[in-house]
């Protein structure tokens, strides 16, 4: 009796611990890692001329809950960047990417060297960075002139 009593008890443990390990729901990824590709963008620039910057960012899966933000920070020279649809940026602040495929416009504001860096975040916390450098064309004209 008091073997029946024991191989009871342990199969209701075993049993127990079986029903507590499964679980219904389901398993879903969130984060998925993602990159900006663009074409290639132009290196010379002079004061008050305009880049253009050809974005996609490339998903490796879909997660219909993700978001992602765009912002920039723009450690060498002065200049403006806006959105296709004429958003323009302040350094720093993040904006809502609502599409895949868009475009940037970079303004110089300076005849010097000038760097922006973009950050794409998702709502995981995930982040890219891609950087584009823009050359005076006068300084360059005149340091070739100087040779």
């Amino acid at each position: 009796m008091k073997k029946i009593k024991g191989f009871l008890m342990l199969a209701l443990a075993a049993v127990g611990a079986l029903l507590t390990a499964c679980d219904d729901e389901l398993d879903v990824k969130q984060a998925y890692a993602f990159h900006l590709e663009t074409m290639p963008v132009q290196t010379r620039i002079v004061r008050g001329e305009t880049a253009e910057i050809r974005c996609t960012l490339v998903r490796e899966g879909a997660y219909d809950g993700a978001r992602y933000t765009i912002r920039y920070f723009q450690p060498d020279g002065k200049g403006e960047l806006r959105m296709d649809d004429g958003t323009l940026f302040l350094p720093n602040d993040r904006y809502l990417l609502t599409k895949e495929v868009f475009r940037l416009y970079y303004t110089s504001r300076s005849d010097d060297r000038q760097v922006i860096d973009v950050y794409i975040e998702d709502n995981m916390g995930q982040i890219t960075q891609n950087s584009f450098s823009f050359q005076n064309e006068r300084e360059e004209e005149e340091q070739s002139s100087e040779s």
